[in-house]
């Protein structure tokens, strides 16, 4: 009698978790639906976009990222307009990487260029945003076509579907709430940098001038005249979930992953985020084991950074040519260098605007061979984790990242002081092209 009782509960508290899960895939399947207007045409205001919404679709979970063609919507073909420059060799590059490795640094190599280049900040942090509000947690299953989709359309120059993730709802495709504007030079330039309006709140505002709300047409204007499109996002898992984009005949998409050294990366975010990470600095203190969930994200992190860059360096039909991986150690002491690797890579011209940039920022002084003055600095600085960090927490980012780390080549401190040895560096040289 017990064990049907048991059954029974089981049964149910199953359904109840099913139905979540479906309600959670329905609310962003709706979202993902095609809009039923474009973007309000300029200077031609029309209604808010929360006035088309509403229409439900089918589960997001019957949709095949592979199966299906990118644009075919019940059937139908789903034409984008693509953007005039397109015929001119337009670039879409999308830096891939995770938190606190220095994706913000490397992301000015493209934000830095100059009025050819359409730069975006994390515009998946408002997905990734809505996706925690209504489920508690990222759902990767729900997470990946949601951001893969909004990755098509920014690519596109559209941002009607990042505007249904945008809270609250722009008004009339205006919105004072897009993440980090500031870090889009793109973004607070003329002509989207409207009338500086006093009495409007705005979160996130225009550093170096003072722009009105960010009209999200105006945006969509500028990105279509622009030469290229590159965005930076740390929310993708899994690159294989981007093959759609790759494939995508009205994109000339390049990915570039950035990694960095998993203990640095923890090291890093035990700072960072302190909050996020007290329990790590109390295993650090103490004598206690993380627990098993703690563990188990770090590992799951760690296989799909590593699962991504298998798939780029193998170099499959769909990403031959298309992607490239980098080191940040190797970025962060030879800056110039590499900044020239990824733009040979994307075929795009090294401007002097960047290089000045460069040389700025890293305090660097140009030598006849090429190479910059401040690398030994530089590599003080990319190894100053070995000096923050306990043994015993190296020594369990080694055991569960054990398989990224000799794939990106870094090396094992096999004790205490071979960690904190200045004169044994941790990286290995390697050549990843």
């Amino acid at each position: 009698m017990r064990i049907k009782y048991a059954v029974s509960v089981i049964f149910i508290v199953a359904l109840v978790i099913i139905e979540k899960e479906n309600n959670i895939i329905s609310k962003v399947s709706d979202k993902l639906s095609p809009k039923l207007t474009p973007l309000t045409p300029l200077l031609r205001p029309t209604a808010s976009v929360s006035s088309t919404q509403g229409h439900n679709r089918s589960v997001l979970s019957n949709i095949s990222q592979t199966e299906i063609s990118p644009y075919r919507v019940n059937n139908s073909i789903q034409e984008s307009p693509s953007p005039a420059s397109d015929a001119g060799g337009r670039k879409h590059i999308l830096l891939l990487a995770t938190t606190r490795t220095g994706s913000s640094f490397v992301g000015e190599f493209f934000n830095q260029q100059g009025s050819n280049m359409f730069y975006l900040f994390e515009p998946l942090w408002h997905v990734e945003r809505m996706l925690t509000v209504e489920s508690g947690g990222t759902n990767a299953t729900v997470a990946g076509p949601a951001y893969r989709d909004v990755l098509r359309k920014l690519f596109l120059c559209d941002f009607s579907l990042l505007e249904s993730f945008i809270e609250p709802q722009p008004h009339e495709h205006v919105t004072s709430f897009l993440f980090r504007r500031e870090s889009s030079q793109s973004l607070c330039e003329d002509p989207i940098c409207t009338p500086f309006v006093k009495k409007e709140f705005e979160r996130y505002h225009c550093r170096l001038r003072r722009c009105g709300p960010l009209n999200l047409t105006l945006a969509s204007h500028s990105c279509k005249q622009k030469k290229h499109l590159a965005i930076k996002s740390v929310r993708v898992r899994q690159l294989e979930t981007l093959r759609p984009l790759a494939e995508d005949p009205r994109l000339d998409m390049k990915f570039i992953q950035l990694v960095r050294d998993p203990r640095a990366v923890l090291a890093s975010r035990m700072v960072a985020f302190s909050n996020k990470y007290k329990n790590w600095k109390k295993w650090a203190m103490e004598r206690d084991v993380p627990v098993d969930d703690e563990v188990r994200k770090l590992k799951g992190n760690c296989d799909n950074i590593r699962m991504s860059a298998e798939i780029g360096l193998k170099q499959p039909a769909w990403l031959r040519g298309r992607y490239m991986l980098v080191r940040y150690e190797d970025i962060a002491r030879f800056p110039m260098s590499k900044a020239a690797d990824m733009y040979n890579f994307t075929s795009l011209p090294f401007s002097s605007k960047l290089e000045e940039w460069i040389l700025k920022s890293t305090q660097a002084s140009k030598e006849v061979t090429g190479l910059y003055s401040t690398q030994k600095n530089s590599s003080e600085q990319v190894e100053k984790w070995r000096f923050s960090i306990p043994f015993k927490l190296v020594q369990l980012v080694e055991k569960v990242c054990g398989p990224a780390m000799t794939l990106f080549g870094y090396r094992f401190a096999e004790n205490k002081e071979m960690l904190t040895d200045k004169s044994v560096s941790l990286i290995e040289e390697k050549n990843f092209l």
